[in-house]
């Protein structure tokens, strides 16, 4: 049954957020590596937000009262965050943090295609106004993991010596 009542939809977003926050926090008990450990904290944070942000237009959406894009701006912006060149080093091409990443970015991706769907289908321009500002936000995320995912594949093919024949 796809899903089109507004409570579905918040309950849907918010669930999508609980479990990237997993995931990154996950990923903080885990790794070794400080910049990494860093990088997933603030996410977990950022997810945190999104999640707080949520949970009013539940309670609104609950008591029968529309979206309120009002609250947004009681939620910071998306904060950006690049790794040092040191901790990019310590991360191997086809190692766990690599791989997280590359699972977070996937994450994100599909976080930004669901927002954005939700903020295209809506009629309710409180409702558009939301999903559209945390598909904003998550695209800030996406593209933060793609430039690190691109940097370690390039990282990989140079020290594993990946040139094309002449």
């Amino acid at each position: 049954m796809p899903e089109n009542k507004p409570l579905d939809i918040v309950k849907s977003a918010m669930l999508l957020e609980h479990k990237g926050r997993a995931l990154y926090r996950s990923v903080v008990k885990t790794t070794e590596i400080e910049g990494v450990r860093e990088l997933f904290s603030l996410l977990a944070e950022e997810e945190n937000r999104h999640i707080a942000m949520l949970q009013q237009q539940y309670a609104l959406v609950v008591k029968g009262e529309s979206f309120d894009p009002g609250a947004l701006s009681e939620h910071a912006e998306a904060a950006e965050m690049v790794l040092s060149a040191e901790s990019i080093e310590q991360i191997s091409g086809a190692g766990y943090e690599a791989a997280v990443i590359s699972a977070a970015l996937e994450f994100e991706k599909k976080a930004v295609a669901y927002y954005s769907e939700r903020a295209e289908k809506t009629e309710d321009e409180k409702e558009r106004e939301i999903f559209r500002w945390l598909a904003d936000w998550e695209k800030t995320h996406m593209q933060m993991l793609a430039r690190l995912d691109d940097d370690l594949r390039e990282r990989i093919w140079f020290d594993n010596q990946f040139w094309p024949l002449a």
